[in-house]
């Protein structure tokens, strides 16, 4: 039957709702008849992809509207076309049949689709006999999809893509597209309305910055070696192995000499060494996908699947994570499903629609950031990012995701004033979506790939944040580890006090000893405390700049000594003196000075005490690897506890937080013997005075007389009993 003109006519103008349905092969009663649209052209025969020409097509409308009948069955073809006496090749998309199937179907409508990231987005794939890319996306109530991009010159009448109506997917296979094609979305709405072009939700690469379209998957590593740092992980429980982490920004910590980003291989070169020399075990950057905005640190993501590229290509960061593994170190990222922004070219209002947001802004717009809110009760958004999350541990390896603001996510009144939120279906403030959104996360997570862990960044007391995501245990999150936001806010209050007034707010310190194993914790000073006014860690410290120092190292000591993983901003293992700044390389030229020098030879030594000294690690997440030896020294600001190991080992923590020498202090210490000293933030190769216990302190009858240095923490190994 020959279609309707007006049929035809949107055919040609790019607005037909269901081109498949019109051209490339239909197998009628006169043989396979053929339609195609090839603009420009004046003849064209249809071929096999072998060459075997099948049948000359007639041009039957100006505009470059072919038809005809050719020999065989329908098949993928490709038509020679020419004009002027010019000729060539123009593919046929329409020609080749879909790369989804009934399965992907059912499990995309249901939300259990675990591997939707081969699915959806841009995949390099040979399909019935043609090597091209898959585009696929989901945008159930749009009315047209098309792709475009710099193979068809942007041109959305090429390449209208076909509608799964079950699930809301369209899809086109486009036959001799290669790796690096940059592309978008055509996108009309419901009403009508043509969109800004969309970015791919799915896309694994994007052009650089101020440039917005998605590239074409590019093929990540396949030759890792890093089968025995992953094993080795698999088989530890993290809560009783040693974690140190270096906080890294991708695009500060080190430029090149042009003020560039260095590109991954470059970082690879230098990061990768340096975090090995100072024995941190992990690093952990802030969010590396894609995101529009450099001021934002990359917190507001819009290209969740595709490694930012202004850091070069995407298997740049897979060779990083693989030379990272090789040298012993795990790599982290931050996450963040919590928001995104709402840039024209990304997930707002996708088709039209608010699809992968709420409509209400109650419900989908974060006063905080300005930015939208997924919609985490919607399944097909759930999956969209649990998917994302098993996506940086499938491909790129990564050990683990640092969860952002997931306090925001739990409460519905987060930032809300009365009236600016709906409350749940029993009347109360949490999200109980989001919840079962982040639990699904973990499970899914842990599930698949041993060794891998999460870390919430979490600034509430919500029950459970680190209990596992059981069935009878709703409010349980799963996530491996928690920051201790507590810690630190207290912490640092106290070490601006100037010394002389810390005896009235001694509980800052030892308040947080009441709930420190009531979560997996993981003692966080991190970027937030180093921007937007409030300098930099040394310059928190009261007193002048000796003391200044001299209470970093102290507070290094204690925090070390103290219960839960250790997480450090990059600069301040060096006291870097100027607040953290995007736009900038930290200043190494301060390593030359000896006072900075001296920050990151006690910090490396933190970390190699921590790291060899179970006692130190072992139960940073169990009570009952802590004892107090004395709690309540006000007066001299005086902090000691035990740390112990589980295995008979065990190691003394004394901070004197004031500048006065305390000589031939009473240590209650629990065993009578031999206490090695194995650090000591005084010694002068640290810049300190050098004041100590020459090198160890003998308990006798339940106690030993030590020299607490001047705001210094020491540490005392027990090594034998008394003779």
């Amino acid at each position: 039957m020959k279609p309707d003109p007006t049929a035809i006519a949107a055919l040609l103008d790019g607005s037909h709702g269901d081109p498949f349905s019109l051209l490339g092969p239909h197998e009628g009663p006169g043989g396979t008849f053929v339609r195609a649209v090839l603009p420009g052209a004046q003849v064209a025969v249809a071929c096999a992809l072998d060459g075997t020409e099948l049948g000359e097509l007639a041009l039957v409308d100006d505009r470059g509207l072919f038809e005809g009948v050719i020999a065989g069955a329908p098949q993928p073809l490709r038509y020679r076309v020419g004009a002027l006496g010019a000729h060539w090749f123009v593919e046929d998309a329409f020609s080749y049949g879909p790369v989804l199937g009934p399965l992907d179907d059912y499990l995309i409508n249901e939300g259990h689709h675990l591997r939707l990231f081969d699915k959806l987005g841009a995949h390099c794939i040979s399909h019935q006999g043609s090597e091209g890319v898959h585009f696929a996306v989901w945008a159930p109530n749009a009315a047209l999809v098309s792709v475009v991009g710099d193979f068809n010159d942007w041109d959305h009448r090429r390449h209208p893509m076909r509608r799964r109506a079950d699930i809301g997917v369209w899809e086109i296979f486009v036959p001799t597209v290669g790796v690096g094609s940059a592309y978008k979305y055509r996108i009309v709405g419901a009403d009508g309305t043509v969109l800004p072009l969309k970015a791919d939700p799915w896309g694994q690469a994007g052009e650089l910055r101020p440039s917005t379209a998605s590239l074409t998957a590019h093929p990540v590593k396949q030759d890792w070696g890093d089968e025995t740092h992953r094993d080795y992980w698999a088989k530890v429980d993290p809560r009783r192995a040693p974690i140190s982490i270096y906080e890294v920004h991708a695009g500060s910590w080190m430029r090149d000499d042009k003020d560039w980003f260095l590109d991954w291989d470059a970082m690879a070169e230098k990061l990768i060494p340096y975090v090995v020399e100072m024995g941190f075990t992990h690093i952990e950057f802030l969010p590396i996908a894609e995101h529009p905005y450099d001021p934002s640190w990359g917190y507001q993501t819009l290209g969740l699947f595709a490694p930012s590229a202004r850091f070069g290509p995407p298997e740049g960061f897979a060779r990083f994570v693989d030379g990272a593994h090789r040298a012993g170190i795990g790599v982290l990222v931050d996450w963040v499903p919590a928001h995104f922004p709402t840039d024209a070219h990304g997930l707002a209002r996708f088709d039209g629609t608010a699809l992968y947001e709420h409509d209400d802004p109650r419900l989908g717009f974060h006063p905080d950031w300005n930015t939208a809110i997924y919609n985490f009760g919607r399944r097909e958004v759930s999956s969209f990012l649990v998917n994302n999350a098993l996506f940086w541990a499938e491909r790129y390896h990564v050990d683990g995701l640092r969860v952002d603001a997931v306090a925001s996510m739990l409460y519905r009144d987060y930032s809300r004033k009365a009236g600016e939120w709906i409350p749940n279906e029993a009347g109360g403030r949490e999200n109980w979506e989001a919840v079962d959104f982040l639990r699904a996360v973990n499970r899914a997570v842990y599930g698949q790939f041993p060794g891998f862990f999460t870390v919430a960044e979490e600034s509430t007391a919500w029950p459970g944040v680190t209990q596992p995501a059981v069935e009878d245990n709703r409010s349980a999150l799963g996530f491996g580890f928690k920051w201790n936001m507590g810690f630190m806010h207290d912490t640092l209050r106290y070490m601006a006090r100037d010394p002389i007034h810390r005896r009235h707010h001694h509980n800052d310190i030892t308040f947080g000893l009441m709930y420190a194993f009531a979560e997996n914790f993981v003692l966080a000073i991190s970027h937030d405390e180093v921007v937007h006014g409030k300098g930099s860690l040394v310059n928190k410290m009261a007193g002048d700049e000796w003391q200044k120092f001299a209470n970093l190292r102290a507070y290094y000591g204690l925090m070390w000594g103290y219960p839960g993983k250790k997480l450090l901003f990059m600069g301040q293992e060096f006291a870097q003196l100027r607040e953290w700044s995007e736009e900038r390389s930290l200043d190494w030229d301060l390593l030359g000075q000896p006072a900075h020098e001296g920050m990151r030879s006690l910090v490396r030594d933190l970390n190699r005490a921590y790291r060899e000294t179970p006692a130190l690690h072992a139960r940073d997440c169990e009570g009952e690897g802590f004892q107090w030896l004395v709690v309540d020294d006000a007066l001299a600001s005086v902090f000691a506890w035990v740390r112990h190991a589980g295995d008979g080992g065990c190691v003394a923590v004394i901070s004197n937080m004031t500048p006065q020498v305390h000589g031939s202090y009473r240590l209650p210490l629990p065993r009578e013997g031999v206490w090695r000293e194995i650090i000591n933030t005084d010694a002068t190769i640290y810049g300190g005075t050098g004041l100590g216990n020459m090198g160890q302190v003998v308990a006798q009858n339940g106690a030993a007389l030590v020299t607490l240095p001047p705001l210094a923490t020491i540490m005392l190994e027990w090594i034998e009993a008394a003779a």
